[in-house]
């Protein structure tokens, strides 16, 4: 084959590539959701999350983070923070909350959700980012990784940046229930079978390294539960004798099986719909 025929093909196949994903009108919300295949950013009009001050027992994850946020909104230097621990102690409401209640004085301060599927696509997401005026936190929920999952390499952009550098205005703010990313049976099955055991692991656990902020979120006790509920009470107006809360909740995260700060908000749901309050 010629290669005058070769820039042919070369040529067709450029025009029937995409075009780039065009920048959207950041002004026309506060949150977006980063999805591939195509390329786009997807204004979130109301986003799902409770107010700061009805997150309770994380006080100093609350008071590390929020200082993180407002250090980066008003264009310092921050930190990558990684949110891990228990399910249901209000890691990813918390990033929610956070960005929420620096908002409302920080208005070029914009969240966008990146699903783990959609990590190899990161870099052009950061294109998009990169040369907008605002200021993001790059927030990817659950994450975690398996045996030969290869998606974590993309992560390393947006933590290491390459030859680039990560973007001045963007953060990343990740939640797992592991605090190296991957499970310990995995980390002690490739540190046992692999010819050198310290190399085995290594570029995935040092993964989690990368993050400047580790904020551990442990399971709360029953006082703590308790606590939870009656702050939801206060704070939406639901007048219950403490005996009666006490004997209702305890028996609704015994039927659970667990207790954390989601099955405090579930209790709380089932009790504002039986005394017919809205909390939405």
């Amino acid at each position: 084959m010629t290669k005058k025929a070769l820039r042919r093909i070369a040529d067709a196949l450029d025009r029937m590539r995409p075009a780039p994903a065009a920048a959207p009108d950041f002004s026309q919300a506060a949150a977006f959701v980063w999805h591939a295949d195509p390329d786009r950013l997807e204004p979130v009009v109301q986003v799902n999350r409770v107010d700061v001050g009805l997150l309770i027992g994380v006080d100093r994850s609350r008071d590390t983070l929020m200082a993180n946020t407002a250090q980066f909104a008003r264009g310092l230097p921050a930190n990558n923070a990684l949110l891990w621990g228990a399910r249901g102690m209000g890691k990813s409401s918390l990033v929610k909350a956070v960005h929420g209640a620096l908002q409302v004085d920080h208005p070029q301060l914009k969240i966008v959700e990146v699903q783990r599927e959609d990590l190899p696509s990161i870099g052009r997401c950061l294109n998009l980012l990169r040369s907008a005026q605002e200021r993001f936190i790059l927030f990817c929920d659950d994450l975690s990784f398996g045996h030969d999952d290869a998606h974590y390499k993309s992560l390393k952009a947006v933590l290491d940046g390459g030859i680039e550098g990560r973007p001045e205005n963007v953060v990343l703010y990740a939640t797992s229930n592991r605090r190296h990313l991957m499970p310990r049976d995995m980390i002690e099955n490739e540190r046992s079978t692999a010819i050198s055991p310290s190399e085995a692991v290594e570029e995935k656990v040092s993964l989690s390294d990368r993050f400047g902020l580790w904020l551990g979120f442990h399971p709360c006790d029953q006082d703590e539960y308790l606590a939870m509920i009656g702050g939801y009470c206060d704070a939406f107006g639901i007048e219950i004798d403490d005996a009666t809360l006490r004997a209702e909740a305890i028996e609704w995260q015994a039927t659970r099986g667990s207790r954390s700060g989601r099955v405090a908000w579930q209790y709380f749901t089932d009790l504002a719909g039986r005394r017919g309050v809205r909390i939405s």
